[in-house]
């Protein structure tokens, strides 16, 4: 029977993979359950293991900026702890990884295999930690790239803007950005879908298909919930300076699926749908 090992199981991410996984041999650790970042306690938890899947990450962008050793440590010290563990027992690695390992300069969806050209410290991070897990596992890794997640176990931006709804009679959010909102129940079964295949090592991006700006996904939710999406105002970046700069321009292609023989994921607006009618975006 496949042992499966989920890092950073009680995240976003992490939750809905426990409940994808169902059923099967799993083990599932926090972060206070394990600090990727020590070899030692990595090496004794990867043991008996036959698939980790590593969701362990320091996620707070703006932070990294004047945090980066620590970023560091998780993102891309703790990606090659795991992935020299693996190597060692001959186990495979899903390392999650961002869109923010690219500058978001692209017009046309970035390709599995662009070079990486991040623009924040969190981005570059995330690329060390994917080179890490190349170079020490490359065989048995498969890295996901993965963007704009939400979910019902984390950040949930539909969430906030139907919120926000409730006491104002407009709301301006920002149209100059452009990427995928991507349901983290929709990854985690894509995820699974992927080990259980055959498919090859390598890169693969794991998001909604399709693409939007912030602006579009707020105004779809609103007309899910009832709401009149005319109150949805657009307005661009510099009505909100935030310490690390994120990229205009974060459409990941798809063009791996095809070759492993998988469908990608379905579209975004699909997606954002049935989390409304799976009661994702309520307020408790």
């Amino acid at each position: 029977m496949t042992r499966y090992l989920i890092t950073g199981a009680t995240g976003m991410l992490g939750f809905d993979l426990q409940t994808a996984l169902a059923g099967r041999e799993m083990t599932a650790l926090s972060r206070r359950d394990l600090d990727v970042t020590n070899l030692d306690a990595v090496t004794a938890a990867v043991a008996g293991h036959d698939i980790i899947i590593n969701c362990a990450a320091y996620t707070k962008v703006d932070d990294a900026e004047t945090n980066e050793d620590e970023a560091y440590a998780v993102n891309a010290v703790g990606a090659r702890n795991l992935a020299v563990a693996a190597s060692a027992i001959g186990a495979k690695l899903v390392q999650i990884s961002t869109d923010y390992v690219f500058d978001g300069s692209a017009t046309t969806p970035y390709a599995e295999n662009t070079p990486h050209s991040p623009i924040s410290a969190y981005g570059r991070t995330k690329a060390a930690g994917e080179e890490f897990v190349l170079d020490e596992n490359g065989a048995r890794s498969f890295i996901v790239r993965t963007a704009w997640l939400y979910g019902r176990n984390g950040p949930n931006f539909a969430k906030t803007m139907l919120k926000a709804a409730g006491t104002r009679d407009t709301l301006n959010v920002v149209n100059d950005q452009v990427g995928q909102p991507t349901w983290t129940v929709d990854l985690a079964a894509q995820i699974v879908s992927l080990l259980d295949s055959d498919a090859a090592a390598g890169i693969y991006h794991g998001t909604n298909s399709g693409a939007a700006s912030k602006f579009d996904q707020a105004r779809d939710v609103f007309a899910l919930a009832g709401l009149d999406p005319e109150r949805v105002l657009p307005t661009d970046s510099s009505a909100f300076v935030l310490p690390a700069p994120r990229p205009a321009y974060s459409v990941l292609g798809h063009a791996n699926w095809a070759t492993a023989g998988l469908e990608p994921i379905r579209s975004w607006q699909d997606a954002q749908a049935a989390a409304y009618a799976a009661g994702v975006f309520e307020t408790p």
